[in-house]
């Protein structure tokens, strides 16, 4: 459930209803750099995971955040790779935190400068 009461399987499936309203009102958020309040909240569920249910310590968080707020997520994220990559502000030896790249990349290629 989201921090706003509604179920993301309701969103889901009304998607073609409020596909406009939904895409008016994240242009708004955009265009005024601006993310509403209510997309930042947060449900916080602890998930039991093994043993005593009693011991606190046996349980995780789990987060919960609105759709819009992550599809926001998502626009801004995209937005920030792209000018990053068109920019060339991270140079090809960056692995961490780059798309495609992780620590094993890293390794191979600190790998074959070393034995070249």
């Amino acid at each position: 459930m989201e921090p706003n009461g509604i179920h993301p399987r309701v969103v889901k499936e009304y998607t073609a209803v409020i596909a406009r309203p939904i895409l008016v009102t994240l242009q708004q958020s955009w265009e005024s750099r601006e993310v509403p309040v209510d997309w930042k909240l947060v449900n916080v569920i602890p998930i039991f995971n093994k043993d005593r249910k009693e011991d606190p310590t046996n349980y995780r968080p789990e987060y919960f955040t609105l759709v819009l707020g992550k599809i926001m997520e998502k626009i801004i994220l995209g937005v920030t790779e792209k000018h990053l990559k068109d920019n060339a502000v991270i140079g090809q030896s960056q692995h961490g935190f780059t798309k495609g790249k992780t620590f094993l990349t890293n390794l191979i290629h600190i790998y074959d400068k070393v034995t070249c």
